[in-house]
Formats: structure tokens, C-alpha cells, sequence
């Protein structure tokens, strides 16, 4: 279907009938005054991080800021009060924007939902804009949806988790709208669109505009949220302060820059959360070209680990002080239905996951998986009575800048295992991905962008630097593609000829094996993936 465009929009996918109002005239004005007023800013700050990675390769190690120790000395500001729907945050659940997910997550039990346009969520055009149309349908509470088996699903009578809504990350355009002849920015694309059609009936009913911000590296990034947050409220008449947004700290960055990211979203800031997968992603990509920085396996890089220990005990400590909640990480771990030895030790993992978390300070958590929102409320209920834990004020922590990024105390190997382990889940990760799926269960964890990306960037950083496997194997470029083609071929004979024909995973295997090399390095899987899922209207072609 055409679709009538404002003026400099041009809409480049196809637009099916029931989207159409999604994307109406006064919407597409929207979008277009917020690129114009912020991308050039987005763009360059995009570049200080291009610059700030030549400086760590150059030996410049991050550290906290001097210019801004005015900020993190001064006792006396605070960040707003919990909104409405956000003050008791215990269980969170994530997933993406399908609506059969949107359902089940808001009747989960949990008292919060975050819908992800991000890492769960493979950006297709369909699936952008099918899922701002279940947003609309779920701020509405006129959500429901008939399976092909004949389930029906619909929304339960009764209290449904808040809604919280993530957009993509600053580093990801939609190619699909451009302004003035240039692709729009994701993140204001994403934002933009769903608080142009629910800002205003979010508050109506009693919640709000609440958002997840994703993958900063610094304050400026955060100042640029606060800044388009201001002007999308100027412009709809909805008062400034009425959007809430919790910052992921998920990158090495960022971890430097806390405090001043809540200053700088301090009338807008719901906390700060431990996107624990990304951060080790970021850890790894930051200092991928210093053979200090060398991890072992994935699996070897837990909570416990010092460095991992360090960023949540600061994160918790800084959230408290400013008055916003410290909210923990993912439980991945989904339940193993046919194996009950499996699915009981898979438990007791996330039973002490969300142990540790409650009883570190942190005023909630997250679990990917409907069944597990029991599991975790039960232990913050136990452990946390009240509505949150900001009274916690973690006076105790002292944690410096060399606890952030120190390698000592890093526990493991790197092992043969881990090696085919990650090209494993990069593989089936990357083809799911290309065939337009962001969540998907793989050895009985929820993987998505960010899981696989540690997975992508281990194997780039052990080839790089000649890493030795426990039982003596140099990881080379010609092993790590031996290891790829045998797994490619495991893969063709489980599937057959003709399903393996008809899958993405010879061009997943184009994509894995262009970044593993141990010489070019693409930041993100996401935009390297990304034209591959980018569809024209004129023919349905393939950029």
C-alpha cells in the first residue's frame, strides 16, 4: 500500500493497511521535527566514540571525569520521584514486540514489562511497525490475539504490569523513513512514534511514558535523551518530568559516567539498570586490541567477577544516593521442560542470581521468561518488604576507576569448548536474527543481540591476540574457520538439503566469518546484519 508522506518524509517499506494510522501525517511530522532538531548532534557524538576508542588503543585508559567531579561531589541534588507504576519495580520481565509476547508478559505476574525494540528484536520493517501497533492496541488494554492453533490469548481482568517501552540504540538508523533524503535515526524513530500515539493516553490511565535508554557511553548521550524528551513534550503539550526513562549501564563507558548520566536526566530518570550481557560485551570490545584485557570463555564471566562485582556495587550505591532505583540484571536461563535434572540445577542458578541481587541492594530484577517471574518474586519478597531499597545507601562501597576495568581476579580458561561454543551461538544467533527473530532459545538460554555479541567478539579478540586454548591450541584464523565449516556442516545435516537451502545460515556464515578474523572488527552485529533485513516498497528488493 502507498502511503500520503509529510513533507521531506519519504517512506521507503511497505506499509500494510492496519499500520497506516501508525504512521499518519501529524505522526511523520513528529519524527521529522525530532531528527531535524537532534541528529546532527546524534551523528556527533557518534564520532567521540569512534575517537575515544582510538584513544584507548593508543593507551588511555577511561577513568572518571575531572570536569565533571562537581557533580558526583555534590550531595545535594536528587533525581525525581518514583512515577506512578514505577515505584515497586521487584520483577521485571523483557521480551520483544510480538503480540502474542506483549500478552503474556503483561498477565505475567510481574510488576513491570519492558518491550524491547532493541536486542530482542530482530528491526525488520514489519516488525517495527507491527509492534508500535501492539503498543497502541496494549496502552489501550484492547490487546488480544488468535493463534494458528486456535489459542486465544487476551489481556486478564485485574492489575497488569506497568509498560515500559525500549527504542533502539543511538548507533542504529531506520532506512525505511528518511528525512530530507536521510535515514532517521532508530532510537527517535522508536521513541518517537510511540509517544506521539501513547504519551498522552499513558497518563490518562494511569502510568506514563516510561523507557528503557540503551547502550549510552556517556552523559552527552544522556543529555541528548533529556533534550529530545523536552522538546517531544513541549510539542504534544504533555508536561516536561512526565516521561521516565532507566538508563542501561551497559557498556564500559558508561560505568565511568553514572551519576552524571542521572544529572543529566535527573527530571526524567527512573535508575539506572545492569545490562550485565552488553557490559561484558562492551568490556571485551572496548579493550579488544590489548592482550591485558584477554577473558576466558564466556561462561567463566559471572556477577562474581571482580570486575563485573565492582560496576554493580557502584551502580546500586550511586542510584541510592540520588534518590532512583538500581535495577539488576537478566536471569537467561529459560525452563528445561523435558530434562527435570537439568531444569532444577538451571533454577538453583537463578535462585542465587536473584539471591545475590536482592540481598546486594538492588530494588528489582529481570527474568525473560514468564514461568521465572514467580521464582524471583518470591525471593525479593522475602528479602525486600518494602517497595524498593532505596534506603540501602551502600556507604560501604568504595570502588576506583582500576576496579573498574582490572583483569585481576578473572577465574577460567578459554577452551575448545567455549571456542565452538561461541561460533555455535553466533551462527544460530545471526540466522534467526536474519530471518527477522531477535529472542531465540538456544542450549536452553534466551540469547539475544547482546549474548551473541560477546560470543562474536571473543572469538575476533582470541584470534587477534593468538589466545592458546587450556589444552595447548593456537587460535588461528584457518582454525577458527575449520571450526565454522564443521559446524556449518553439523548444521546441514540435522536440517537436510532443502530446509537448510531455504534457511539463513549460508549467509550467517558469510557475516560470522567476516568478523572473526582477528582484523576488521564491525561495533555491532546489528548494523552489519542490518541491509540484509532492509526491504524497499518498489518490488520488495533487498538493499
Amino acid at each position: 500500500m502507498s502511503i500520503a508522506t509529510a513533507k521531506g518524509v519519504s517512506i521507503l517499506g511497505p506499509v500494510k493497511p492496519q499500520y497506516a494510522d501508525i504512521l499518519s501525517i501529524p505522526a511523520q511530522e513528529f519524527v521529522a521535527t525530532l531528527h531535524r532538531a537532534f541528529n546532527g548532534r546524534r551523528k556527533e557524538l557518534l564520532q567521540k566514540r569512534v575517537q575515544r576508542e582510538k584513544e584507548i588503543d593508543a593507551g588511555k585508559l577511561p577513568d572518571f571525569l575531572p570536569e565533571t567531579k562537581w557533580i558526583r561531589d555534590d550531595p545535594t541534588w536528587k533525581a525525581a520521584a518514583p512515577a506512578p507504576g514505577l515505584i515497586d519495580r521487584r520483577v521485571e520481565i523483557t521480551g520483544p514486540v510480538d503480540r502474542k509476547m506483549v500478552i503474556n508478559a503483561l498477565n505475567s505476574g510481574a510488576l513491570t514489562y519492558m518491550a524491547d525494540f532493541e536486542d530482542s528484536n530482530a528491526p525488520t520493517w514489519e516488525n517495527c511497525l507491527s509492534g508500535q501497533f501492539n503498543m497502541r492496541d496494549a496502552v489501550r488494554r484492547q490487546i488480544d490475539f488468535a493463534a494458528p492453533n486456535g489459542k486465544f490469548y487476551k489481556l486478564k481482568e485485574g492489575k497488569l504490569a506497568t509498560l515500559l517501552v525500549r527504542p533502539r540504540g543511538w548507533h542504529m538508523e531506520e532506512k525505511h523513513f528518511l528525512v530530507d533524503g536521510e535515514p532517521v535515526s532508530a532510537s527517535i524513530f522508536d521513541f518517537a512514534i510511540y509517544f506521539f500515539h501513547n504519551g498522552a493516553e499513558s497518563v490518562r490511565r494511569g502510568f506514563g511514558p516510561y523507557f528503557y535508554l540503551p547502550k549510552m557511553e556517556s552523559h552527552l548521550e544522556a543529555r541528548l535523551w533529556n533534550d529530545c524528551f523536552n522538546l517531544a513534550q513541549d510539542c504534544l503539550a504533555i508536561p516536561r518530568g512526565t516521561i521516565r526513562g532507566t538508563v542501561l549501564i551497559e557498556t564500559i563507558m558508561a560505568a565511568f559516567e553514572m551519576e552524571e548520566i542521572i544529572y543529566e536526566l535527573r527530571d526524567h530518570s527512573s535508575g539506572l539498570n545492569c545490562g550485565r550481557w552488553d557490559y561484558i560485551f562492551s568490556f571485551i570490545k572496548k579493550f579488544r586490541n590489548n592482550p591485558k584485557f584477554l577473558l576466558p570463555d564466556r561462561g567463566d564471566i559471572t556477577m562474581t567477577t571482580p570486575f563485573m562485582d565492582a560496576y554493580v556495587r557502584l551502580l546500586i550505591k550511586t542510584c541510592h544516593k540520588r534518590g532512583v532505583h538500581a535495577m539488576g540484571g537478566m536471569a537467561a536461563f529459560i525452563p528445561i521442560k523435558d530434562n527435570a535434572t537439568a531444569n532444577d540445577a538451571a533454577m538453583a542458578k537463578v535462585r542465587a542470581d536473584k539471591l545475590r541481587e536482592v540481598q546486594a541492594g538492588h530494588d528489582g530484577t529481570w527474568v525473560a521468561h514468564p514461568d521465572l517471574v514467580k521464582l524471583a518474586k518470591d525471593i525479593f519478597d522475602k528479602h525486600m518488604p518494602a517497595p524498593n531499597q532505596l534506603y540501602i545507601l551502600r556507604e560501604d562501597v568504595k570502588v576506583t576507576g582500576s576496579d573498574l576495568i582490572s583483569t585481576q581476579g578473572v577465574k577460567g580458561n578459554i577452551t575448545d569448548k567455549g571456542l565452538r561454543m561461541n561460533i555455535d551461538v553466533a551462527l544460530q544467533y545471526m540466522e534467526a536474527w536474519l530471518r527477522g527473530n531477535g529472542c531465540v532459545p538456544i542450549h536452553n538460554l534466551m540469547e539475544d543481540a547482546a549474548t551473541a555479541e560477546i560470543s562474536r567478539s571473543q572469538l575476533w579478540q582470541w584470534v587477534h591476540h593468538r589466545a592458546k586454548t587450556s589444552d595447548g591450541k593456537e587460535i588461528t584464523p584457518e582454525y577458527v574457520n575449520q571450526l565454522l565449516d564443521e559446524e556449518i556442516n553439523t548444521i546441514k545435516n540435522r536440517l537436510g538439503e532443502k530446509k537448510f537451502g531455504a534457511s539463513k545460515f549460508p549467509q550467517a556464515k558469510t557475516f560470522l566469518a567476516g568478523t572473526i578474523q582477528g582484523r576488521e572488527y564491525s561495533d555491532f552485529l546489528t548494523t552489519l546484519c542490518y541491509d540484509a533485513i532492509v526491504t524497499l516498497s518498489s518490488g520488495g528488493a533487498k538493499l
